[in-house]
């Protein structure tokens, strides 16, 4: 098991495992022939980036049977998903920005992310474990107001891609056995979710292969494994999300601008 992390450290970006409350600095690539360079740098004096750059972000709708249950949907045939941008992406400890054109509710979704390790198309769910790097913690933002407002077009793209809507982070863990997961949504210090990973329509392993024969996965990809029950409304500024799933550690953005008064 390891805990990877990338980071910026004087003026340039880095990656490495966690230590403790040090980083072991890694030298080549994170996917493929990592290899460690002797030098251990203390976390503290580090920004955190996102842990890796995914060439984009799969979420996914109604994967989970209590969240479905609640909102009158039945189960579905096959996986429901959009994409995040990368303009989207947000790292830990930076602020959630309210678009400037946009005035509305958003919420945060506390959920589990996948990390693909290696090129991945038309997989079986057999091999799809090969292709499965890690794991981390996403909060799926969305501008709420948005999704429904024209009547004749769905806007997923546009709730869900709005810059700083894709947090995600502080590592990828590796090792994890993800149907024993549970993952926690705080909210100013009150919990506003906690549900268990193995309560998903389609979990990580299938949910790999079958989008694997959708769209080809590269290393760095992101699958956003959906939310459950108790997502809601950051109402003011300096409201504090924190997404955490243990053996992976904790998500944490504020929200920089509250709902017009």
């Amino acid at each position: 098991m390891a805990k990877w992390v990338r980071f910026e450290h004087g003026g340039s970006s880095y990656f490495g495992t966690l230590d403790g409350s040090a980083i072991a600095v890694h030298k080549g690539g994170m996917f493929e022939g990592a290899v460690p360079t002797g030098e251990r740098v203390d976390l503290a004096r580090v920004k955190l980036l996102t842990p890796c750059l995914p060439s984009k972000m799969i979420c996914l709708w109604n994967n989970f049977a209590a969240n479905a249950k609640k909102q009158n949907l039945t189960e579905p045939a096959e996986p429901l998903w959009f994409l995040k941008a990368p303009s989207s992406y947000l790292a830990p400890g930076e602020p959630i920005e309210r678009p400037a054109s946009y005035s509305g509710r958003i919420i945060y979704e506390g959920e589990l992310g996948i990390v693909i390790g290696k090129r991945c198309s038309n997989v079986s769910e057999a091999e799809a474990p090969g292709y499965i790097f890690g794991y981390t913690c996403v909060n799926d933002v969305t501008a709420l107001d948005i999704l429904n407002k024209d009547a004749s077009f769905a806007q997923w793209a546009r709730a869900k891609n709005f810059d700083t809507f894709g947090a995600f982070g502080p590592a990828i863990a590796t090792g994890l056995d993800p149907i024993t997961l549970s993952v926690r949504t705080v909210l100013n210090g009150a919990e506003r979710q906690n549900y268990p990973v193995s309560d998903m329509f389609f979990p990580p392993v299938k949910l790999v292969s079958l989008l694997s024969k959708d769209v080809t996965l590269l290393p760095g990809d992101v699958i956003a494994c959906g939310t459950s029950v108790g997502v809601g409304v950051m109402k003011e500024a300096g409201n504090t999300v924190e997404v955490s799933i243990e053996g992976i550690g904790t998500l944490t953005n504020t929200f920089a601008q509250g709902l017009p008064g």
